[in-house]
């Protein structure tokens, strides 16, 4: 049977990462995953206990754009971290991050469309254009910019902009005033602006700001993966103009029916989950900590500035021009699962590597260690 053009995406390098390394743990073998962005923490108590006590209730369709309560919810918490006064009309409750960029790419964009995002970048950004008959325009970011977009590089030619901040795989975190020059600069060409914030919350004292700080105009995403550690629970969600809220209505209902219901739930209930995720960030500083002081002192140097999120991403162009390559060769030989480069940037990838120091800081000790004995071989 045929097979459309527009499908034959890039895969998602790591998960294929992730999937060798669960063959190896099956195989026997003892692997530190620090490949993969997901917690190791489970999504907090009050979630898990609130979805527990509604299990016995029909848990069938909600309303597409998400339960009233958890949008009302959402609304609160802009007030909290950012002092925004948010319309919960405009929040709209997703399937994880990547069924909101769906949403946005469809409601904003036409087939040919081209949009603009920083290299590296979360390589899905690109597949998911891609598969939607959209082009991905990559700007290439440099260490002295903290691998962020600078407002004169953003092409004329493009209807849209995706920014991260902090950044993955970089962590890196755009200001307010970034913020505010770069939506200047996308008004001023036509641009549509998407911000993703999923790593919100995440910060090392650099701080965190959102693009509704700077205007309503633009699309802002985020998600209960990351701050509140439920990866596997598929629940996000997304703020729109208020003109664009029926447009991703129609989509949504169409797309997805609705969100799961029952993630919903632990969703509306992690909002007050907020003392053990800050928790959680107090053991990702300290795994922070480790992986600066130690990367350095075996071979790993050239490192972007991690100020969000639980990435440290590495130049190791002094090392391979293989990224690939060398990721398998830390697999094999140490049992270190880490993500290539060219997930990321598909340019200057094959010389770079994301480490993520997501688990638990003995998990973190232990796979430094590992790594360390590796380069002092190699």
């Amino acid at each position: 049977m045929r097979q459309s053009h527009r499908g034959q995406v890039d895969p998602f390098i790591v998960m294929d990462v992730m999937e060798a390394a669960r063959r190896a743990e099956a195989a026997g073998r003892s692997i530190i995953q620090m490949e993969v962005g997901q917690p190791s923490s489970p999504a907090p108590a009050v979630a898990r206990k609130a979805l527990a006590a509604a299990l016995d209730q029909p848990l069938g369709y909600t309303v597409a754009l998400g339960l009233p309560e958890l949008r009302e919810g959402i609304a609160r918490l802009y007030r909290r971290w950012y002092g925004i006064e948010l319309d919960p009309a405009r929040v709209i409750i997703t399937p994880g991050s990547s069924g909101a960029f769906m949403l946005a790419f469809s409601a904003l964009f036409d087939a040919g469309d081209r949009v603009a995002l920083g290299e590296p970048g979360y390589p899905s950004y690109r597949q998911i254009l891609r598969a939607m008959s959209l082009e991905p325009v990559g700007i290439q970011t440099r260490p002295e910019d903290r691998y962020q977009p600078r407002p004169k590089e953003l092409p004329a030619d493009v209807q849209g902009l995706i920014l991260a901040s902090p950044g993955n795989p970089s962590g890196t975190v755009l200001r307010r005033d970034e913020l505010a020059a770069l939506h200047a600069r996308a008004q001023e060409l036509g641009v549509a602006l998407i911000s993703d914030e999923i790593y919100h919350g995440l910060d090392y004292g650099a701080g965190f700001h959102s693009a509704l700080e700077v205007s309503d105009d633009v699309y802002v995403i985020n998600s209960f993966s990351k701050y509140f550690s439920m990866t596997g629970w598929r629940i996000g969600w997304m703020v729109v103009p208020q003109d664009h809220v029926r447009t991703v209505e129609r989509l949504a209902q169409n797309m997805f029916i609705c969100p799961s219901h029952a993630s919903q739930i632990a969703a509306l209930a992690a909002l007050d989950g907020v003392e053990e995720a800050d928790a959680n960030l107090s053991v990702y500083a300290e795994n922070r900590r480790l992986m600066l002081a130690t990367l350095p002192q075996i071979g790993f140097a050239r490192i972007a500035p991690p100020e969000g999120a639980f990435y440290i991403y590495a130049d190791v162009s002094d090392l391979t021009e293989d990224s690939l390559a060398f990721a398998a060769e830390i697999l094999e030989k140490a049992g270190v699962a880490v993500t290539p480069g060219l997930d990321f940037d598909p340019r200057r990838g094959a010389r770079t590597l994301r480490f993520s120091y997501a688990g638990s800081t003995a998990q973190i000790a232990e796979g430094l260690a590992r790594l360390a004995a590796f380069m002092a071989a190699r």
